[in-house]
């Protein structure tokens, strides 16, 4: 890991972005990365299997930048096997998580990893605004707990995959359960199990595209993968599943209420 230290002793950061008929946003994706301040990262973008121009595109920033990496799985497979794919190429001795619709904020990987520094932290994530398709503010996400537990995070999953950062030196070996929705969420379920609380930044330093035909836009898909979760993966017992459904359908009934 040290060999992959910067001139100034900054780690290399590992980005992890799965890609799918994405070819509207990566551009702006790869765009906020390329941005930061912090300058010692490696992007690894694994396409699954598009369809439209989303690999020519990215081509064209691998051709431009030697950090920007392109993976191509051999048939779809779906986000966490693309995850896995980047995951186990990555050099880093930080994992960072960017989807293909989403961006980063210039300062975001600079602040990030000088929190994780200063506190000595494995895992961490912050707040995030939220935007339409075209790019306009429609909202902001929750206010972040300082500390994230397991009890915390299975009534109602406070953390942005896109926001997440984990030190895989500390950590070790990670891998996402092979399920098409929600395995990000059972990652740092399983995470906080194994000891490692989840610290959250309140600053926003994300963008998440809210896409109207997006799984996650699906209220009832959503809720049923929840529910999913808390049987298949967790093991709970229906009336311990049904109580944290309970608040789970309770803190998204709040939080859209209160969206603007």
């Amino acid at each position: 890991m040290k060999a992959n230290k910067s001139k100034d002793g900054n780690p290399l950061v590992s980005i992890i972005t799965p890609t799918y008929n994405s070819q509207e946003f990566i551009s702006y994706t790869i765009d906020s990365v390329i941005a930061q301040s912090y300058r010692n990262w490696e992007i690894i973008v694994v396409d699954d299997c598009s369809m439209d121009a989303t690999v020519d595109i990215i081509q064209t920033y691998v051709e431009k930048d030697s950090r920007i990496k392109l993976m191509q799985l051999s048939e779809n497979k779906g986000a966490a096997v693309a995850r896995n794919a980047a995951i186990e190429n990555a050099k880093g001795q930080y994992l960072a998580f960017l989807d293909s619709d989403d961006q980063w904020l210039p300062d975001k990987l600079e602040k990030q990893i000088a929190f994780m520094t200063k506190k000595n932290i494995s895992f961490s994530f912050t707040r995030y605004y939220l935007i339409n398709e075209r790019g306009e503010y429609i909202g902001l996400s929750e206010l972040p707990p300082k500390k994230a537990t397991y009890n915390q995070l299975i009534k109602n999953n406070v953390i942005g995959c896109l926001t997440v950062v984990l030190n895989k030196e500390k950590i070790g070996h990670i891998s996402m359960v092979d399920i098409r929705t929600r395995q990000d969420y059972v990652l740092w379920l399983d995470l906080c199990k194994r000891g490692y609380e989840a610290y959250g930044i309140e600053e926003p330093l994300a963008y998440y595209r809210v896409k109207k035909k997006s799984i996650s836009s699906n209220k009832i898909a959503m809720a049923k993968q929840n529910w999913k979760v808390y049987r298949e993966i967790e093991g709970l017992s229906i009336l311990k599943s049904s109580w944290f459904f309970l608040n789970y359908i309770v803190s998204k009934t709040t939080k859209y209420l209160r969206r603007p």
